[in-house]
């Protein structure tokens, strides 16, 4: 039978079931198909806190949604064109999302009575006239699978399990997706137990075979490569290229990386990965607790190291003191606080903005720190890079804010040529640096303000160190009210002083009223909103802060340049506090604290009645 290839520009396919059907891992084997193929994509992973939801529960549904076209885009979409539902619950919390005319693949095996039941359905969906607004597949995919299966020696409830490497084999034929690596890493994940293997990729061929020969689908779709500027690609994720922006780091300034870190979602992963490169002469150490983390990380620093510790929310307010302390004794460390929905324990998987102020003013006493954000999963291998420039050159600690939209999604990264990665080597301190033949430990570099750093043990070079207010100088500690006023004053100056690139901002006609301003992950959303709302003939700027202390120089300029400035935020309006306050510009704030990632229809919207209330 031979079917219709229709072409589209673009697709958005969510993957929804229970936490343990494998959804996670069925959307990242699509991606990578995706991605070896050429098309530009971002991806949504969205999955419950627990470890085991209850099975067939709306609480216990996990999806994973990817957006991928054959251009430049900026989201992993509003709202997706497929839904993959592998049982009633799944269908149910994500119906609404679907926008009328999109395609429903249902899994009917599972729309038993009991499953619907559990849900709420009086009777099944798939056989009244409920979805009749939507395209609607009826598809038997545990059954097809188990049968499949027939000759494989393993269990029917192994059997059962594959059933979501056939819905990946069904959709990878429905949109021409490249299925070799796939197989290669079924049989690779899967070495140890040859059995399960086989069924794996028999069941991921049939479900292939499957769309290939049924009725049920008479037209496949082609969506062709992305132009994309020439270079070398790879799919990464946000936390993957935070970690390799570490080892770049470390290679770059010469210092070995030592990360001390408590598992904590979402930012365990970047302790995962970095643990695998130990041939770059990276040391991971799983700490008992997160206070013990950054000790650890302080003290790699004291002794020479480029430390770094992970974690997310509630790890910072238990690293505050030991932060406060690299403060004071003026120490490089990176603290990575990949953001997620609180307060307290909050939405473990959901993500948030919600950390900026307590990342600037979480601490006792006067103490600055320097605060980064990267705006997508790729922009996170080069933050970590700057927040290593910046905590080496001013001896300090920085604050580097993702979150857990970054973090679980993931786009095309080009490699970036190692040429072209800054040197940020440091040099130790050998030698003594007084008058008098003695060591001064806080004699200040004139131009950064940063002080010395010399690897205990060097003859010569003992000093005091520890929490205790310090002598300017000498190091020595003092309660001195003015050596005490004059050393906060210094602290602050150091960070003032830190040279951070201008806020650019993109103004097509130069003649845009209104300025769209935003910071860290909701640079997708904006910039995908910005689109669609120039697209419409109306004229509006935008710019995107990554450097969130000390402001760029020109930020001031930029606020004042524009009648309206609109603010953005997955908060309670953080930013625009410290820019109303630290600018007198008032700043229109939009927010929403759902746990999830802005849709850019919405911000459309908002942005067009801004323009129009000019």
């Amino acid at each position: 039978m031979t079917k219709q290839v229709q072409q589209l520009d673009r697709v958005i396919i969510r993957f929804a079931g229970d936490s343990g059907d494998g959804m996670q891992l069925t959307g990242d084997r699509f991606t990578a198909e995706t991605a070896e193929f050429g098309n530009d994509l971002s991806t949504l992973p969205n999955f419950p806190a627990e470890i085991r939801a209850p099975a067939g529960t709306l609480p216990g549904v996990s999806s994973f949604q990817l957006h991928f076209a054959d251009h430049d885009i900026l989201t992993p979409g509003d709202a997706p064109n497929v839904l993959v539902a592998m049982n009633p619950a799944a269908l149910k919390a994500n119906l609404s999302d679907l926008p009328r005319g999109a395609d429903i693949i249902a899994n009917s095996d599972e729309f038993t009575k009991r499953n619907l039941a559990k849900v709420g359905y009086a009777e099944s969906p798939l056989e009244d006239e409920s979805l009749s607004e939507w395209r609607v597949h009826s598809v038997p995919l545990t059954s097809l699978t188990v049968k499949a299966l027939e000759e494989f020696e393993i269990s029917k409830k192994d059997a059962e399990r594959a059933k979501n490497m056939f819905a990946l084999g069904l959709l990878s034929w429905l949109y021409h997706r490249p299925v070799e690596a796939t197989i290669k890493f079924i049989e690779s994940k899967f070495a140890k137990k040859p059995d399960i293997a086989k069924s794996n990729v028999a069941a991921f061929n049939a479900g292939w075979n499957y769309g290939e020969t049924t009725e049920a689908f008479s037209v496949s779709y082609e969506i062709k490569p992305a132009k994309l500027a020439p270079g070398v690609y790879r799919n990464i994720s946000g936390n993957q290229a935070l970690a390799y922006g570490l080892i770049a780091a470390s290679v770059q300034s010469g210092l070995p990386l030592f990360l001390g870190s408590y598992p904590i979602t979402p930012a365990s992963d970047i302790l995962h990965e970095l643990s695998k490169h130990k041939r770059f002469g990276i040391r991971t150490f799983q700490a008992e607790d997160e206070i013990a983390g950054v000790g650890a990380a302080l003290g790699a620093a004291f002794g020479g190291a480029l430390g770094v510790t992970t974690t997310s929310g509630p790890g910072v307010a238990l690293k505050a003191e030991t932060v406060g302390l690299a403060v004071t004794t003026e120490l490089p460390l990176i603290v990575v606080d990949v953001q997620r929905a609180g307060p307290s324990t909050g939405m473990p998987t959901k993500t948030e903005q919600t950390d900026l102020l307590m990342a600037l003013y979480g601490r006792n006493g006067e103490s600055p720190v320097p605060v980064v954000a990267p705006s997508t999963p790729s922009d996170c291998f080069d933050i970590a890079v700057e927040a290593a420039r910046i905590a080496l050159k001013y001896r300090t600690p920085v604050m580097l804010l993702s979150d857990g939209y970054l973090a679980n999604g993931s786009e095309p990264w080009k490699l970036p040529e190692i040429e072209d990665l800054p040197d940020i080597s440091v040099e130790f301190t050998t030698e003594p640096n007084g008058e008098d033949g003695t060591y001064l430990p806080f004699k200040r570099d004139t131009e950064t303000l940063a002080r010395p750093w010399a690897v205990p043990g060097t003859p010569g070079l003992e000093h005091r160190i520890g929490g205790i207010e310090k002598a300017d100088g000498t190091g020595n500690i003092s309660y001195d009210p003015n050596n005490h006023d004059l050393m906060v004053r210094l602290r602050q100056a150091k960070i003032d002083g830190i040279d951070v690139p201008d806020l650019e901002v993109d103004d097509p006609s130069g003649s845009a009223r209104v300025l769209v301003l935003g910071w860290g992950s909701t640079y997708g959303p904006i910039a995908a909103a910005i689109r669609r709302v120039r697209r419409s003939g109306s004229e509006v700027a935008q710019a995107h802060l990554r450097h969130l202390n000390p402001f760029p120089k020109n930020i001031g300029e930029v606020l004042k340049s524009y009648d309206k400035v609109l603010l953005p935020e997955i908060n309670l309006g953080q930013l625009a506090l410290l820019l109303r306050a630290r600018f007198l510009v008032d700043i229109i704030s939009y927010n929403r604290v759902r746990g999830l990632p802005f849709k850019a229809e919405e911000l459309a919207g908002v942005i067009q009645d801004v323009i129009d209330s000019e």
